[in-house]
């Protein structure tokens, strides 16, 4: 019976640590990755700015090419936005709104996930030397549940960070091939 009681007050104690642990713990969790792409800030922008482009370069859209897609508003800019519905476990059913951007520089915009995960998420564009970096962020609020805040930092940047950087290298082959210059079919044939 001493056992059980040790072990009972060693689990009681080991629970409080973790909810007295996670008050130190930020309740929002941000995700960031990049990319540089060897092509202008213009087409990069575009690529994520014109919301049907994303069928191309989308992690997500990989992972269940069958997914409904449902497009409002206009074709890219504030106000354009897409919902999505998927049976596939690692995609589910969301929506991603455009809400601000500054041409060929940044684009601001919401998602939600499901019926109550919000997230915002950001995309930036800086010129450098050889294109264009891309930088993919998302701030999300985990709220107070230490739980949801151990399960965000010890997974949601990993698995998120992860489809993130498919997505940025998908959008890079994407971009870099559209700047390679086109092959000329007489060429080299003497005409």
């Amino acid at each position: 019976m001493k056992l059980l009681k040790r072990i009972g007050f060693g689990l009681l104690a080991l629970v409080l640590l973790l909810i007295a642990g996670s008050l130190f713990i930020s309740s929002k969790l941000k995700v960031e990755r990049s990319v540089e792409v060897a092509a202008p800030a213009e087409a990069a922008f575009e690529q994520v700015n014109t919301l049907r482009n994303w069928e191309q370069w989308s992690p997500w859209h990989k992972i269940d090419p069958h997914m409904l897609l449902t497009y409002s508003g206009p074709d890219g800019g504030p106000g354009s936005s897409y919902n999505w519905f998927s049976k596939h476990p690692d995609v589910g059913d969301g929506e991603f709104k455009i809400i601000n951007t500054e041409p060929y520089k940044k684009i601001d915009a919401e998602m939600q996930f499901g019926p109550s995960n919000k997230a915002t998420t950001n995309y930036v564009f800086e010129e450098t030397a050889k294109g264009t970096r891309i930088t993919w962020a998302m701030e999300s609020e985990l709220g107070m549940n230490p739980v949801n805040k151990f399960f965000g930092i010890l997974f949601l940047d990993k698995y998120v960070g992860t489809d993130f950087e498919r997505g940025l290298n998908n959008m890079k082959q994407i971009l870099e091939a559209k700047q390679l210059p086109q092959q000329d079919p007489h060429a080299g044939h003497g005409h």
